[in-house]
Formats: structure tokens, sequence, C-alpha cells
């Protein structure tokens, strides 16, 4: 706190050693002051501003202090200072005010953002029906995968809006990892067969401990992702292991593009489409993010290696009964 003090008064250290060497250049040259001990006044002097100084120091540190621990600074400020610390209160007060008008104007947007994508299920469930009475063929499965891209979007647009509090919606259970998977597969369905894409998947009788819905949710992106890419007529191979510290992976292996080793680190940024996302104009960037974001606020990891014109594999990494009981007390 010191040496705070010191460069802040800086400019007044610097008038008292100027003040100082004028006098004693006017001593030195005037004969009327031979008479006057210079190193006396000198001392004097020094000695009356280390007092002011001192008590200068005790008095601001006080005040500092009283600010640190949110005490009332009223009665410790000089008149200049209260005008200040007034002016400061005054520009605060107007900020909070902006920031809770901003505050009500996000949640009514959320509001409406949710309202109107709860309003879009209505017409969507509509045209699924009316897609049930086309004759099967090249139209029915043309109108199927252009049915599934919107709701993709939508389903990506009600989770981003639901991410901020997740904490308030998720439900921690025990969760059998193929009633999720397949339910989330038979959904892709139709674009898998479009593409001629087949599914490998191994035993998922395994049990973890996580939020089904929003466990869902990850998969979706995941495996949307590896159909979007994969080359027609390939395979996607889903299967689960553990790893060498006992957590339960759950790997999703497409036969894909893959992705460059630059836009590997930063796939799971917000809008990052990365070089095939631009070559193919098809990519949002949100959903892997969506699902990264949704995944750590689960305790649950996201890994990805990939090797280009090879294919990708993202692993979903489940946290141990144990690490969920220090994370959310359960």
């Amino acid at each position: 706190m010191m040496w705070l003090f010191l460069k802040e008064r800086l400019a007044w250290i610097g008038f008292f050693v100027c003040l100082q060497l004028w006098m004693n250049i006017l001593f030195f040259l005037d004969d009327g002051f031979s008479d006057v001990s210079i190193r006396y006044i000198n001392l004097i002097n020094v000695l009356l501003f280390l007092i002011f100084f001192s008590w200068r120091y005790v008095k601001e540190s006080k005040q500092l202090r009283t600010f640190c621990s949110g005490g009332a600074m009223e009665d410790e400020v000089s008149p200049f200072q209260r005008q200040m610390l007034q002016h400061v209160n005054k520009t605060i007060h107007e900020l909070e005010q902006q920031m809770n008008k901003q505050k009500l104007d996000a949640l009514e947007r959320h509001d409406e953002i949710l309202a109107w994508v709860h309003e879009m299920k209505s017409p969507m469930t509509a045209l699924k029906l009316m897609m049930d009475q086309i004759e099967q063929g090249t139209l029915k499965e043309r109108v199927e995968y252009e049915w599934l891209r919107i709701y993709l979007l939508l389903d990506q647009q009600l989770h981003a809006t639901r991410l901020s509090t997740i904490e308030k919606d998720n439900r921690l259970e025990k969760v059998v990892l193929q009633s999720v998977i397949y339910k989330e597969i038979r959904e892709l369905r139709s674009w898998c067969l479009e593409k001629g894409i087949g599914i490998e998947i191994g035993e998922l009788e395994e049990v973890v401990t996580t939020d089904a819905k929003w466990l869902a949710f990850i998969f979706r992106q995941i495996f949307s992702n590896a159909v979007k890419y994969s080359k027609p007529n390939t395979e996607i191979h889903i299967y689960t292991e553990q790893d060498t510290q006992g957590h339960m992976c759950l790997h999703v292996q497409d036969a894909g593009c893959g992705i460059a080793t630059e836009d590997l680190p930063r796939v799971f940024q917000k809008s990052y489409t990365g070089t095939i996302g631009r070559e193919t104009m098809a990519a949002t960037g949100m959903g892997l993010y969506l699902a990264k974001q949704s995944a750590e606020k689960l305790g649950i990891r996201l890994q990805m290696t990939s090797q280009v014109n090879v294919g990708t594999t993202v692993t979903i990494q489940f946290p141990m009964d144990n690490e969920y009981h220090k994370s959310y007390g359960m």
C-alpha cells in the first residue's frame, strides 16, 4: 500500500524537491542569507514534509480500507472527494438500472424463443403425419430428409435456449445407454438409408449416471455429425469400453472425410465450421459447441480424434459415481 501511495503522490514529492532546490540556490546566490543555517532550514522543511506526508498516508489508508470493506465513507472524505463519490455512486446506479433492463429484455427474448420453438412443434407434428401418407419412394425420402434437418435445427435452438438453466432442468439417474442410443438412431434412420450408411452397434447394456434427456441431445449432435460427414455406403461404429482410470467411454466412429489437424483443436468452439463446413455450406458450427457445453454441465468429457479421408472418432467419457458425489453431493 505504501508503494501505491508513493506513486500516487509523485507530484507532491516532485514539487517539494523543486522547492528545496530553488531555496538552496537562492541561499547560495544571495549574500543576504549568509548568516542563515541552510542545513537547519532544510532539516526543518524535510521534517515538516514527512509529518504531513505520514498524516496523509494514515488518513487515506483508512479511507481505502473503509472503501474496500464496503463501509460508509461520507464521514471519512473531504467535500471534494464526497462530490466525486456521489457522482461515482450515481453512475453505478444508472449502470445497474441499464443492466437490469437488459436482463429483463434478455429474459423476454428467451421466453419468446422458447414459445416460438414450442409453437413450431405443432406444424412439425402435422407434417410428420402427412409424410406417413406419402407412398414410399424418392419423394418421401427427400421430404423426410428436409423435415429431419428442420427438426434438428429446432432441437438445437431449444437446447441452446435452455442451456443457461440446465442446472434447474437436469435429473441425474441411472441410464441404460442402449435405450438412449437406439431411440436416436431410429430418429435418423431415413437419413442413414438415403446415404446408404450402416450402423454397427456393440454391446450397450452398460448403465451410467447422468441425465437421459441431455445425454440424448449430446449423442444426437455427435451422431448427426457422423451421418452428415460420412461417405456414402460406409458404416458408423458405436461401442463402449472402460479406460485405464475406470471411466465408461462411449465411442462414435465414422468413415467420413475427417477433420484437418489445424481444425481439430477448435471444433468445439462456438460457430466454428472448419474447412469442411465452409466447403459444404452445411455446417452451423453450433452442434458440437452445444454438445460440449451440455456435457461439461453434466461432468461428461468429449474427446475427438480424426484423420483426413479416414474418419473421426468422438468419445463420450462419463464420470464415475464417486465423482458425481463430489460434484453434486449425490
